[in-house]
């Protein structure tokens, strides 16, 4: 069967599940919208988060980011990791406890302040539009090669979807779309890299595989990789190049930005008990730990299967000829994702053959200079299209393909929709609501929060057109946000009595506006293409990255609070008193009522 109609019959039948899904789970209330009625089983919020959680930034660019540059990018792994664990332990099950729909709600009564409610508002929307980019980029990437569409059509599909099951379906609907999205896109994860691993070191648990050895040479896969990148110029595979202060701030800022993070904080919501709380966040770690340990493995295998075929013979033979390229089925992926514009190769030096290599490393020059090389001639390769690519690279059957294409819209899609979830529960529930017009009907509340979400998808998508790197980078940046304006005020809520309403407000304002402000220095003032005064490569202060910014304005953040905070009245007592009733495990098993 033709490769584009099993790619049709496998996105569709999975778009058909999930509208299907958001359908029979229409919200009917407030409550189901915002909280799915707080009757999900924890096993199935587990998945649920796991989905919501595994984005396009991890199902599609992760990898990718991996493949070409090794070792460093594992900060990607540790900090999203990490986080997570954090945010399991120390802010779950507490929010859980205190009984309230939305981040902003919890902090504005918290602190006792409609402001601060207010800025938790504005802080959230800023993180989650700057996240949502991310799956948006994701979005017009797998369109774009699956259903053979350019990229602004592939988005103006996704964001429909979108729109189809998210905002009808509210919370609700989305928590059991995401246990379907991540059933499948789990399963396109696993399966090509199981067919992988198997081909490359016949071991079909891909983790082991990577320290496993290359079948038929005996040599371990990462030695012999670190071998092949290093005689092509590259810097060695497992070895860690980049400095230490940005890798410390930049795993430090995906950890609490993690725990930071409205939509996925909103998924504990959800359950009927700050115990269901608990098993949740055990169960998605469980979800999630079952594509993490496989994405090193990923990365890795997919940059030896790459590499091998544009060097056939090794990198002292020839390399690969544009003939082959052009006829042999085994390169036919590299012609349809150049269709995309994300893939391109050029024969610079007229000699009929594509050599890949770091055209800027001085110790090959001579080399090139003897072989007639006039450059690097994989002129562009978007680190985003690697996974998606990946089963074609190894040349997989065609419903793998097919599958790793839904899956990748699956994590991108599931996503999105909690994402834009939180932000259109700032604007109904905290800002209209709770701001505006305190007095409105619930079924208002429940329209606004529709028209909140459909003017979202619409911003998401325009952003979509221009991110400002790779998913994940994009990613990167919301993280670092969340980092530096949301984590610490829930932090100093849960666990300090004499952080008042003024001290929060202040730290919010400070973190968000600095890391804000230190972002678009680097990446364009509202991610607009060449505004930027900065690169990451010539950094503002101390050598520190954009994204590795948030844990700096997280710190100013907590700092700013707590002199404010002592410097003004302390609490109310009994504010004081609820911090403290909040942390108590008495109760546990009943959370705090309703709205």
């Amino acid at each position: 069967m033709d490769q584009f109609v099993l790619n049709w019959i496998f996105i569709g039948a999975s778009f058909a599940l999930y509208i299907g899904i958001a359908i029979w789970a229409r919200a009917g209330s407030t409550s189901e919208f915002y909280a799915a009625g707080r009757g999900v089983h924890p096993v199935l919020n587990g998945m649920a988060t796991g989905a919501d959680w595994m984005s396009a930034a991890s199902f599609i660019s992760m990898a990718g980011l991996i493949a070409f540059v090794g070792y460093d990018n594992s900060t990607f792994l540790m900090g999203w990791t990490g986080g997570y664990v954090l945010l399991a332990l120390m802010l779950a099950p507490y929010l859980r406890k205190f009984g309230k729909f939305t981040v902003p709600e919890f902090i504005g009564d918290r602190f006792y302040s409609s402001t601060a409610r207010l800025v938790a508002v504005i802080c959230l929307i800023v993180a989650s539009i700057t996240y949502v980019i991310g799956q948006m980029t994701g979005v017009g990437v797998a369109f774009g090669r699956f259903l053979e569409v350019d990229n602004t059509t592939g988005l103006l599909i996704g964001a429909a979807v979108v729109f189809a099951y998210a905002v009808f379906g509210g919370m609700k609907g989305v928590t059991y779309t995401q246990v379907a999205q991540y059933v499948v896109l789990i399963t396109a994860y696993t399966i090509p890299a199981i067919f992988i691993s198997l081909q490359l070191t016949g071991n079909p648990i891909p983790a082991l595989g990577l320290f496993g050895d290359t079948a038929g040479t005996g040599q371990p896969l990462l030695a012999t990789l670190d071998q092949l990148v290093t005689d092509l110029g590259f810097a060695e595979y497992t070895t860690r190049n980049s400095d230490t202060l940005n890798m410390v701030l930049f795993t430090l800022s995906l950890m609490i930005g993690t725990a930071g993070l409205p939509h996925v904080i909103m998924r504990f919501f959800t359950v009927p008990t700050v115990a269901d709380a608990r098993w949740s966040a055990g169960w998605a770690l469980v979800f999630i730990a079952l594509l993490y340990l496989t994405a090193p493995a990923v990365g890795a295998m997919a940059r030896f299967n790459i590499t091998n075929q544009f060097w056939p013979d090794g990198p002292q033979g020839e390399a690969v000829s544009v003939e082959t390229i052009e006829t042999s089925p085994e390169y036919a992926w590299m012609q349809t994702w150049q269709k995309t514009g994300l893939l391109n190769w050029e024969d610079l030096n007229g000699d009929g053959k594509i050599q890949y290599y770091n055209d800027a490393n001085a110790d090959l020059q001579a080399r090139a200079e003897e072989s007639s090389w006039t450059g690097n001639e994989l002129t562009k390769f978007d680190r985003d299209i690697l996974v998606l690519a990946n089963p074609e690279i190894a040349n997989l059957p065609g419903w793998v393909v097919a599958l790793v294409a839904a899956g990748g819209l699956a994590a991108a899609l599931s996503t999105a929709a909690g994402l834009l979830l939180a932000i259109s529960s700032a604007v109904s529930h905290d800002l209209m609501k709770g701001q505006l017009t305190p007095n409105m009907s619930e079924a208002s509340e429940l329209m606004s929060a529709r028209i909140a979400m459909a003017v979202a998808i619409a911003v998401a998508t325009y952003l979509g057109l221009n991110p400002p790197g790779f998913a994940a980078q994009t990613v990167a940046l919301a993280f670092g946000i969340a980092a530096a304006s949301i984590f610490p005020a829930l932090m100093m809520g849960i666990f300090s009595k004499r952080v008042n309403n003024t001290g929060a407000v202040a730290g919010m304002l400070v973190g968000l506006i600095v890391t804000v402000v230190y972002i678009f220095l680097h990446k364009g003032w509202f991610f607009i293409p060449d505004t930027n005064s900065y690169t990451d490569a010539a950094p503002l202060f101390l050598g520190i990255k954009s994204t590795s910014f948030g844990a700096v304005g997280a710190l100013l953040n907590f700092g700013t609070a707590i002199l404010v905070s002592n410097a003004t009245a302390a609490p109310p007592k009994e504010i004081q008193e609820l911090v403290e009733s909040v942390r108590i495990p008495r109760g546990a098993g009943a959370a705090a009522a309703d709205h």
